[in-house]
This record gives C-alpha cells, sequence and structure tokens, in this order.
C-alpha cells in the first residue's frame, strides 16, 4: 500500500469549468476582420451601375458578368478584353458550361449605344438570355 500523497489532494482538485473569456476574445477578432472584409469582396469591374427598381434574383450558380465602364473598356468578370474577343470567348466559355447565365454590368454613363452593341455581338455567340444588372432606387 502506498502510504503518500495523492496528486489530487482536496487542495488541488481539477477545475471542472471552461474559461470562455478567450474563446470570446478569439471571436470578437475574426467578427473584426470578417466586418472589414467584406465590402471588399465585390465581385468585378467597379461600375456606376444606374437604379432601378426589379426583384433580386436567386442564383446557384455564378454568373459569366460582362461589365462596361464609362469609358467603353469592356471585362469579363475582371479581366479587360477587346470587342473582337468578347463572342469568341463567351461561346468558349458557354461550351464548357452550357447553362451559365449572362449578365452586363453597363455603368450608367454608358451611351446606350455600346450596351446595344454588346448586346448584338452576345446575340452573335448565341445567347439567348442576358441579364442587365442594376442597383435598387436609393
Amino acid at each position: 500500500m502506498w502510504a503518500g500523497q495523492s496528486k489530487w489532494d482536496k487542495g488541488n482538485e481539477p477545475m471542472g469549468e471552461i474559461n470562455v473569456t478567450p474563446l470570446v476574445d478569439v471571436m470578437l477578432v475574426l467578427l473584426i476582420i470578417f466586418m472589414v472584409t467584406a465590402p471588399l469582396l465585390s465581385q468585378g469591374v467597379n461600375v456606376d451601375l444606374p437604379d432601378a427598381e426589379s426583384p433580386a434574383m436567386q442564383q446557384n450558380v455564378e454568373p459569366l458578368v460582362v461589365s462596361i465602364k464609362a469609358d467603353g473598356t469592356l471585362y469579363i468578370q475582371k479581366l479587360a478584353i477587346d470587342i473582337k474577343q468578347l463572342a469568341p470567348r463567351i461561346q468558349a466559355m458557354r461550351q464548357q458550361k452550357p447553362g451559365l447565365p449572362v449578365f452586363i454590368r453597363g455603368d450608367s454613363k454608358t451611351p446606350y449605344g455600346r450596351v446595344a452593341e454588346i448586346l448584338s455581338l452576345l446575340e452573335t455567340a448565341g445567347i439567348q438570355k442576358v441579364g442587365l444588372v442594376t442597383e435598387p432606387h436609393r
């Protein structure tokens, strides 16, 4: 029989509760990080969209976004392209993903003729449905 004292005497009993203060500190830091970085994660090119009253669309697939800046610069997603490359690139992307939706994000100062030209090129690429992205009324 062992006559020494046990490691768990009455004065040194293990603590039966969890200290949650460090957990709360870490969660608050993560919350602040997400709040700061969330506005920076906007998709596409920064354009000043026109205001229009329309219902929000629910999409499960990330759409193909064609952006037109006020100066006429054209982008697919975030990649600047020449207007001559638009139809072939869209056709190649749609061959890989046939049901891929296509949206146009045109700056509010973009001339309507430029948007119509893009719509015409998308039609020649075989795109039947095109969505126009707008901002809700402020």
